[in-house]
């Protein structure tokens, strides 16, 4: 079962539902995301940028979230908008020189290696319990592992 990027976030039930019911509108700004609030009278003053790493929010300008310790209500209204998390985390895979994952006939992103040998700058071998190595990766001889098979 994949994880889901809300399991990650410390979140008040409170804040989980007004991050379901407040009018949220996003903009992806390179890796981030402006998160404006468009549920109040004002929406530009209510306007914070949301930082996205790893494909999970882990922070925004807001004063909750600088004087809070669970995530803000902005966090999780892009943890619980999966395109909106995707999108950012695809443009920072770009941004970084990674490729585009191809796409199946549904829409689901399908991860093709490439079948031709490892480059003479591979050095998984020095890297402990297979964890692959940024050539490999990039190259597309090895898939980048997820949090959650990191951590095991």
């Amino acid at each position: 079962m994949t994880s889901q990027p809300l399991d990650e976030l410390s979140v008040s039930t409170r804040v989980r539902k007004r991050a379901q019911y407040e009018a949220f509108e996003f903009e992806l700004l390179d890796s981030d995301v402006r998160v404006r609030n468009a549920s109040h009278a004002v929406p530009a003053d209510h306007e914070y940028l949301v930082t996205i790493e790893d494909a999970l929010p882990v922070d925004c300008t807001c004063p909750a979230d600088a004087n809070y310790e669970n995530a803000c209500k902005h966090r999780v209204a892009v943890a619980i908008r999966r395109p909106i998390l995707d999108l950012a985390n695809e443009v920072q895979l770009l941004a970084d020189g990674g490729t585009r994952p191809q796409r199946d006939d549904s829409g689901q992103a399908e991860i093709q290696l490439n079948e031709s040998p490892e480059s003479d700058d591979c050095e998984c071998d020095l890297l402990p319990d297979d964890f692959p190595c940024w050539e490999c990766v990039r190259t597309g001889n090895q898939p980048m592992p997820t949090r959650n098979e990191r951590d095991r």
